[in-house]
C-alpha cells in the first residue's frame, strides 16, 4: 500500500504515536483497525452506501474505502484549511465543511469548487458545523460569539443553501456538537449549562425548546451522536475534571438509548479531540467509526 502524503498542519501526534482509524460494532465486538497514520487523521463520516469514510488531515478532507486500503484527497479546491468538523448530505453528493476562516462552505464529495454557505457578521461569529437535517435543507452549528468581548458558544442554524442564521440557544455556558435525529425533530448536543466545567449531554426539539439531560454522572461526556435507524446514540466520555475535549486523555466510548437509558461502554482507548467529532455510525447502524491515538 502506498502511504498518501497528508498536509502538516495543526495538531501533531507525540513521538511514538499513531492514529488509527478503526471500525467497531455496536456491542464492541468486531474491532478493525483499516488504516494507521503517522500523523493526526480525525473525525471520520460514512458515506450513505457504507462503501467510504471521509477524514480530514493536515486540513484537508480524505476518502478511504471503508474495507481499507489507500486514503484518496478530496479536491475542495482554494480551500486547504478544513477543521475537524464537517457533514454528508443524506443523498451523498455534498461535504459541508468548516474552514478555519470561520464559514462554512459546500463542497461536491466527487471534488470541486466550494460554495460559502456562512454569513458575514458585525461581529465575531465563527461557525463550527455538526449537523445536517435529515432532509437536507438545514445545517446546525455552534458559533463562537464575542459580543462585548466575551467570548459564548451557542447552538444556531442555517439553510444548506444559505440564508438566515436561526439562533436555538441563548446562554453563556458553552455548548457544542448538535446533531439532529434521524426523525428531525430533535437536536442531540452536550453543554455546560446545568454542570459549569462539566459538559453533559442533551437533547432538545428543532426549534430549541424542551431541553431534556441525557447523561448526569462524574464523566465529561461529549458529542452524543445518533444511529440511522435512530434506536442508538454513541458519545464520547472523557475521565472527571477534564476540561473542554482535548487530545491524548484515557476516554470511553459509550453507548445509550436515545432517551439517556440503557448506557454502556463500547470500548476504551486513548483518545479525545479528533475521536468522534462527526457522526461515525455505518449506515445499517451496526457499526461505528473512530480514531483512536495509542502512544508505543
Amino acid at each position: 500500500m502506498t502511504n498518501p502524503v497528508f498536509a502538516r498542519r495543526g495538531r501533531t501526534l507525540q513521538p511514538g504515536q499513531r492514529a488509527e482509524l478503526t471500525i467497531i460494532n455496536a456491542d464492541g465486538s468486531g474491532r478493525s483497525v483499516i488504516f494507521t497514520a503517522g500523523t493526526v487523521i480525525e473525525a471520520p463520516n460514512w458515506t450513505p452506501d457504507g462503501q467510504t469514510l471521509v477524514f480530514n488531515a493536515g486540513g484537508e478532507l480524505w476518502r478511504i474505502a471503508a474495507s481499507g486500503g489507500t486514503p484518496v484527497r478530496i479536491d475542495t479546491g482554494d480551500l486547504a484549511d478544513m477543521n475537524n468538523d464537517h457533514v454528508l448530505s443524506p443523498d451523498g453528493s455534498t461535504v459541508y465543511v468548516s474552514a478555519d476562516d470561520g464559514h462554512l462552505y459546500a463542497v461536491p464529495l466527487a471534488g470541486g469548487t466550494p460554495r460559502r454557505v456562512s454569513n458575514t457578521h458585525a461581529t465575531p461569529h465563527h461557525y463550527y458545523l455538526h449537523g445536517i437535517s435529515p432532509d437536507g435543507l438545514t445545517l446546525a452549528y455552534v458559533a463562537v460569539e464575542a459580543p462585548l468581548g466575551k467570548k459564548r458558544i451557542n447552538i444556531f442554524t442555517i439553510p444548506a443553501a444559505g440564508g438566515p442564521d436561526t439562533r436555538l440557544t441563548d446562554l453563556d455556558a458553552p455548548h457544542d456538537g448538535p446533531e439532529y435525529s434521524p426523525d428531525g425533530q430533535w437536536i442531540y448536543f452536550n453543554s455546560e449549562r446545568n454542570s459549569p466545567g462539566q459538559a453533559q449531554c442533551f437533547r432538545m426539539r428543532d426549534d430549541g425548546s424542551n431541553v431534556e439531560q441525557l447523561t448526569d454522572d462524574e464523566r465529561v461526556n461529549w458529542f452524543p451522536h445518533l444511529s440511522p435507524d435512530g434506536a442508538s446514540v454513541a458519545y464520547l466520555s472523557y475521565p472527571p475534571g477534564t476540561q473542554g475535549h482535548p487530545a491524548d486523555k484515557d476516554v470511553i466510548l459509550r453507548f445509550m438509548r436515545p432517551d439517556g437509558t440503557a448506557k454502556r461502554d463500547i470500548i476504551s482507548f486513548y483518545g479525545g479531540q479528533g475521536t468522534i467529532n462527526v457522526n461515525s455510525w455505518a449506515p445499517d447502524s451496526q457499526r461505528f467509526a473512530y480514531v483512536a491515538y495509542p502512544l508505543d
